[in-house]
């Protein structure tokens, strides 16, 4: 009889930790947040602010441990369920209460509702890929996600609400009547994460994959535009992932195939465990 118990692999977990970690952090500075909005809402603002930075940190933790699982080969049920209670908190818990104190708080009932929704289709759709994954899916189907995946969706949030502090707000930590977009789109999300959509995951992206120079070239001149317009990139980024899955099933399969690359040429050599939810 086995009593070693499951395998904790220490840098894919130690990702997942950062992840948590960041959730927490985003938690707790919204919580310091609301109990300053009323008397200093400045320094109320800027706490949700701190707490979007949190929020879009826990994305490439999420990001980074799928990859060196994947890496190393050490997949395993035990990352997948720390993953997902990572992702509940972070991608879940967090985004919801932010909306709520920034947008909801003056409708208790209705926003309660709300913000509810969204955390419990994330929480609903991380137990239905886990139970997925347990019983062990066909060749390929580790290679899209069915519905979009909720760190992506928290991404969407953040990003956004960054978005509007810093555009819309004129830099002064005020979003003004721009904040009545997040609900419906938090609700919008909540049914695209159980919807039928498919969205590439890019897990055969990984450090060993290869790419000509011309997509080299235009990659890295994304990413360094992407960290010098920081404040309103990842908006853009976010959402061109969510209406890649509308424009996905209309376009020829050379396109589909231009694009994702990677999902063909690598993991349809390797069959084996999904990893992690992350986009």
């Amino acid at each position: 009889m086995n009593d070693s118990g499951p395998k904790i692999y220490l840098l894919p977990n130690l990702m997942t930790a950062g992840n948590l970690f960041c959730g927490f952090a985003a938690t707790l500075k919204i919580v310091q947040g609301a109990l300053l909005q009323s008397s200093n809402p400045d320094a109320a603002a800027a706490l949700f602010h701190t707490a979007i930075w949190y929020i879009l940190g826990a994305c490439i933790f999420d990001l980074l441990d799928g990859r060196l699982a994947r890496l190393g080969g050490q997949d395993s049920a035990f990352g997948r369920e720390f993953d997902s209670l990572a992702d509940t908190v972070s991608f879940g818990l967090a985004p919801a209460l932010m909306v709520y104190r920034i947008v909801l708080v003056d409708f208790p009932r209705a926003g309660w509702v709300v913000a509810f929704v969204y955390l419990l289709c994330g929480a609903l759709r991380l137990a239905r890929f886990n139970c997925i994954a347990a019983v062990g899916p066909a060749k390929g189907a580790d290679k899209n996600f069915r519905g979009f995946p909720i760190p992506a969706a928290a991404g969407l949030i953040a990003s956004l609400t960054l978005f509007m502090l810093w555009w819309l707000g004129e830099k002064d930590h005020e979003i003004g009547r721009a904040k009545w977009v997040l609900p419906p789109l938090m609700l919008f999300l909540s049914f695209m994460m159980f919807s039928r959509f498919s969205y590439p995951s890019f897990k055969g992206l990984s450090w060993r994959s290869t790419r000509s120079l011309p997509r080299f070239l235009v990659i890295s001149v994304v990413l360094i535009f992407t960290a010098m317009n920081y404040e309103w990139m990842p908006a853009i980024l976010f959402l061109s992932y969510l209406l890649y899955g509308f424009a996905r099933p209309w376009l020829s399969k050379a396109w589909r195939r231009e694009i994702e690359e990677e999902t063909e040429t690598e993991t349809d050599s390797v069959e084996g465990e999904p990893a992690e939810d992350a986009p």
